[in-house]
Formats: structure tokens, sequence, C-alpha cells
């Protein structure tokens, strides 16, 4: 971007000018290296899914869909989450269909948080939190994941010293971009507890809510004590169902919530994509089976993917749940995760993201480099191919 265009957007925008994802996977095209940065599948989700929305359009659902979203998707969504996690939302005022999870987050800070207000973030953070926050007007504060044997763990007490009189919300993603922390029930419950006491409202990211491992299982912030009430959850079809160019995701809260967050929403996209959600919702009521193989698929990629950089000489950490898997790159002579990740692609034709992209405070973070395993098997060997170059 040229100065003179930087200097025309915005003050508190201008460190959102370009994403790290944008930057990976334009070194990945130039070198023709395997991109294991950005998070998305290379395969289609379920058969049935996508035939449904090919009928949607052949049936003319291509116009405006009703702003909550179709009745059909909002009904499958609470449908689905009274059936598997035993939380009760009205599809008629609890649910809200968005343009994916990205703008539920973003509709939700700008619905809910007054300009000048504080949001605490758990870092570190998936990139759009700050941006929302930013355009909402608001400020944004951290508390840090730290070291927990051969993964990551909340510090608790941070999160009870970073929470003041002007704090808001609170934005808790678990299964944990970019880490892979699933939290604990003892984390959990101390976060509730903590937003219960100090009367704040919570937005709980968990898009990968179906994807752990190793016999992790989410728990829904909004099902704890006095969580409910002060709960938006957000998630989507993206990952659970390989659709990320869809854009189909929801949030989901008692009434006034949503009404607020509805509010922004309905300013930012109006709608989404009317015939993909029927199609979301038919994989909803029909396809656990195909979400259960993929989670099985995915934790032995994982495992693929985790084995070939214990190989390369890099310090892995552990994995519980999501698309990826981060390692350490001091232990192969390295010192900078971003410079390492600048060269990769040209070195061994591998692309991959530096966590402190998504930290404020990057030096605990400066050497871990997070890697996504969402992808065909010859891809994933390839990349291990590759790594042993290293």
């Amino acid at each position: 971007m040229s100065a003179e265009h930087s200097s025309r957007t915005v003050e508190r925008l201008r460190p959102f000018g370009s994403t790290i994802f944008a930057e990976m996977t334009a070194l990945a095209l130039e070198k023709n290296a395997v991109n294991l940065g950005q998070g998305f599948p290379d395969t289609d989700g379920p058969a049935s899914m996508l035939a449904t929305a090919e009928r949607a359009i052949a049936d003319g659902l291509n116009q405006y869909s009703p702003g909550p979203g179709l009745p059909v998707l909002r009904e499958a969504i609470a449908a689905d989450r009274k059936r598997r996690l035993d939380v009760d939302y009205d599809p008629a005022s609890e649910v809200l269909v968005t343009v994916g999870a990205t703008e539920g987050i973003a509709a939700t800070v700008l619905g809910l948080v007054e300009p000048g207000e504080e949001v605490v973030l758990i870092e570190p953070y998936y990139d759009s939190y700050a941006a929302a926050v930013a355009l909402a007007g608001a400020r944004r504060t951290t508390v840090p994941l730290v070291a927990d044997g051969s993964g990551f763990a909340l510090d608790l007490d941070a999160l009870e010293r970073a929470i003041g009189p002007d704090t808001k919300l609170l934005i808790v993603n678990t299964p944990h971009n970019p880490t892979g922390t699933v939290l604990s029930h003892e984390e959990l419950t101390r976060i509730a507890e903590i937003a219960c006491e100090h009367d704040i409202l919570v937005l709980t990211d968990e898009v990968y809510e179906r994807l752990t491992f190793d016999g992790h299982s989410h728990l829904p912030l909004a099902s704890l004590p006095g969580m409910f009430e002060r709960t938006v959850t957000v998630s989507s079809a993206a990952k659970t169902f390989n659709a990320t160019g869809w854009k189909t995701g929801w949030a989901l809260g008692p009434r006034v919530l949503i009404d607020a967050v509805r509010a922004a929403k309905q300013f930012l996209t109006f709608v989404g994509g009317t015939p993909f959600q029927p199609a979301v919702a038919h994989a909803l009521n029909h396809e656990s089976a195909w979400v259960e193989n993929l989670r099985v698929d995915l934790q032995s990629k994982r495992d693929v993917l985790s084995s070939a950089l214990t190989k390369a000489g890099f310090d892995v950490k552990s994995s519980s749940g999501t698309y990826f898997v981060c390692a350490d790159v001091a232990g192969i002579g390295e010192t900078d995760a971003i410079a390492f990740c600048r060269t990769l692609p040209d070195r061994i034709g591998v692309a991959a993201v530096p966590v402190s992209a998504f930290v404020d405070h990057p030096e605990p973070w400066k050497t871990l480099v997070r890697f996504a395993f969402c992808k065909k098997d010859e891809v994933l060997a390839e990349a291990a191919d590759r790594l042993l170059n290293l």
C-alpha cells in the first residue's frame, strides 16, 4: 500500500492494513510452496450438503433471506446445540445467522461495546478480535496463555487482575486458534466466576467446537452457572463442514444481547448467502457421522505433521483441537519466527505463520510458529519431506 493510501486510513485501523495470512499466502503462491499457513481445508464437505445447496439454487432460493436467517437454519442450529450440548436457544429470538464467525464477532463487539470501553482478549488471539475492538473505538487489554507442560494454560491470576471498572467484554476462544489449546472445565469455571463477580459480558468463539482430540471435549461457556444471560456464543459451518468459502456462521445468546448484535449486523452485510443456509441446516441435522470422521482424520493429520516437525528438530507443542499445531523454532537455531516464516517458502517450499502476529506482547512468543494440518494426506507428506531439508 502506498504512503498516500496508508495515510487516508483512519488511525485506529492503520495497524490492520494487511493480515499475516495474506502475506504468507502470497509468498506461498510466489514460491510454489506447500501452504500450511492459512487454515482452510483442501477437500469438500459432505456430498449431501453440497447437493442441498445446488437444489436450493435451482429452486430459486437466490434472493435475500430474512434478516435473522432462514428459519430452517436457525431451527437446526438450536436443535444441534440442544442435542449435543444441552443448551436451549429459542430459534426465533436467540439465534442469528451471520456471514461467518468473523462477522458474528465484529457485530457483537460493535453492538455491545461503547467507544472507550475496554475489551479483554486472551493472547495469542485471532487477529479479527483486535480489529473488531478498533472498529468499535474501544480499548483492548490482553492476558496470556502460559506454558503448561508441552502445551498452554490460561493465566487466571492475570485475568483477574486485568478486569477493571471500564471492562465491558471478555473474548474467549476454545478450542483455541492458534495454539490448539482446549480450555479445561476448571479454567472455564473460573472464567465464569470472574465474569459474574465483575458483571461483564463474554463473547465466546467456538468455531472448532467439534474438532477436539485425544479425549478432550468442548464445554460451552454459556452452560455454566450465571453465564447464559451474559454470553454471546459464535460458531460457524466453515470448519465443521469444510465450507470456509460459504461464510455461514451464527451468534447465539439471550434476546437482549442478540438484538444488539443484529442491530450492528444488519448494517454490515444485511444477510448472508441464502442457498447455503438450507444446506448447512441439512448438514447439522444429518451429518454427525461425517463430522466424527473428520475429527478422527484431523487427529491423524495432526500426528503426521507433529512427527515430521519433531524429526526436523522443532520443539512441538501439544494440540488438543482445531486445525493447528505450534512448534518452537529455537530448537533448530532460529531466534525470530517472523523472519523464519518469511524465508521458509524460499528455503524449502513450505509456508507457515508466526504466532507473534497474534499478540500484543511478542517476547514470549517470538520463536513459535503455527502450522495448519487440515490438508490432504499427500500434501502433508510433501510438506514433511520438505521440512526434513531444514
